[in-house]
């Protein structure tokens, strides 16, 4: 059993307290210089990673976690903090543009002199998430975005390991403390109202959450609710839907079967990407095949986090089961992944019901009679973080599949399972609601650093007024956009 250490909760006096330095905080963090911002960043990575030894075995106690694992997640959450540092080296996320004054612009009116960037939205409250006690916690992706950009940072930390978030917190502490920021630019709050408040606290400009769809929507209507709302990027839940054409079914149901019984087993299946519906042609073996499998070679799926989320996927599975045309395949075992089964045809006429996340390692295998009614299913799924594609060709079923993907996801894979989520420039996590409350971010990847950005125009303002990043001279060496054509 986990061991989860009390920690006394935040009072509404020290919330209070720490909203308000970090509102003190907002405008010399922002001005500190791209280098410095940058070392802050590094520094954190730094002491994570020489406090290893520590941190892992205190993880391990609080989350059922096994040490390879964390140990891997630990490696992971320093290796974006690192990348978050040279990303504010490079200065891209600033998206400087220059356009100077053209009496002759061909608008039909003289164009002024107008000079654009991004600057830091201010203070920022980040929910931690349980299912990843370091890349989402804590110094997690959300954390070192916010800094990156220029915004401190409140955190308030995940009931499921708050003995670890009270130790990284201090490492955080340490580290800014040795770059010379101010006090306030890095703050953690315990328990729900302490949450609640700081969410609603007017020095707070946006917030970040990892989560449950219940609890990320209450959280979204409070911040939109407030006298002045702000920007909540809230990640609620996904099913991640996996759609195996024929072709991939009969040549390839081993190989599958196999993927997917990893896929859902992986950390208990308490992973926010894990495929919780797999669509596969009726004749196709892949059932039997799943079913052989946990019989003969049985994955290890782990324990629950806490038993908060335990309960939760009970609940969720006990949904799914309870309807009629719903039949248990295989597992459900101590230890073991539970396979569910129905048919396209009940999906679709009772989409509320089945199309339902259940947290855990659990799946529902869907069999189609037809590609129309695949096609159906994949345009039926609604808002997903993921949606993993299976084909041994390129062909019209592929393209349209494709397409329907597109529409209901923030990512979309071929042949690969959507478990492995790469920290890279490119990644995209987050999808249409109820996947995400803004589709048009990422919480993983470079890219999420402009969730705590908004741009400003300076139109007319004499060059010694200017933010060095605008100045003519360009004394920072930042890339711009000057009329139009990249320079530096």
């Amino acid at each position: 059993m986990s061991t989860i250490e009390s920690v006394r909760d935040t009072t509404a006096e020290e919330v209070d307290g720490i909203a308000a330095a970090a509102a003190t905080a907002a405008a010399p963090w922002a001005a500190m210089g791209l280098p410095d911002r940058s070392r802050v960043l590094r520094g954190i990575a730094d002491r994570l990673d020489a406090q290893a030894a520590e941190l892992i075995p205190l993880a391990m106690r609080e989350t059922h976690l096994p040490e390879p694992r964390l140990a891997g997640e630990l490696k992971r959450t320093s290796f974006q903090l690192r990348l978050f540092a040279q990303t504010v080296l490079d200065g891209d996320f600033l998206d400087v543009r220059i356009d100077t004054a053209d009496a002759d612009w061909p608008m039909g009116a003289p164009r002024p002199d107008l000079r654009r960037m991004n600057i830091a939205l201010g203070p920022v409250v980040n929910f931690a998430a349980s299912n990843f006690p370091f890349a989402f916690s804590v110094a997690g992706g959300d954390t070192a975005s916010a800094l990156a950009a220029g915004c401190p940072v409140i955190v308030k930390a995940s009931p499921g390991h708050p003995a670890l978030s009270r130790a990284v917190g201090r490492l955080i502490d340490a580290a800014l403390a040795e770059c010379g920021s101010p006090s306030g630019t890095f703050g953690l709050v315990f328990g729900r109202d302490a949450g609640v408040q700081v969410l609603t606290h007017p020095a707070v400009a946006a917030a970040a959450f990892t989560g449950s769809t219940a609890g990320g929507r209450a959280l979204y209507d409070l911040a939109a609710g407030r006298p002045v709302p702000i920007p909540f990027y809230g990640e609620l839940g996904s099913i991640n839907p996996v759609f195996v054409t024929r072709d991939a079914a009969r040549t390839r149901a081993a190989e599958i079967a196999s993927g997917l019984l990893t896929a859902v087993s992986a950390s208990a299946g308490q992973l926010c990407t894990k495929p919780g519906l797999v669509a596969i042609p009726e004749e196709a073996t892949v059932f039997s095949e799943l079913a052989q499998l946990i019989r003969d070679r049985p994955v290890p799926t782990g324990d629950p986090l806490n038993a908060e989320i335990a309960a939760g996927f009970a609940r969720a599975v006990e949904q799914v089961r309870a309807h009629s045309n719903v039949e248990l395949l295989a597992g459900g075992g101590p230890g073991e992944a539970l396979l569910l089964a129905t048919t396209a045809r009940t999906v679709l006429s009772d989409p509320e019901a089945l199309l339902h996340e259940m947290f855990g390692p659990a799946t529902l295998l869907v069999s189609y009679r037809n590609t129309d009614e695949l096609l159906e299913l994949a345009r039926s799924v609604g808002g997903q973080l993921t949606v993993s594609l299976f084909g041994d060709q390129v062909d019209d079923t592929a393209r349209a599949l494709i397409a329907a993907a597109v529409d209901t996801a923030g990512r979309v894979l071929w042949n690969s399972w959507p478990t492995g989520l790469s920290v890279t420039y490119a990644q995209q996590h987050g999808g249409p609601y109820p996947a995400t409350t803004a589709p048009t971010a990422t919480s993983v990847g470079t890219a999420a650093i402009s969730r705590f950005l908004r741009p400003v125009t300076y139109q007319s303002v004499p060059e010694d007024l200017l933010p060095l990043e605008l100045r003519t001279d360009n004394p920072l060496s930042v890339p711009r956009s000057v009329n139009g054509a990249r320079a530096r």
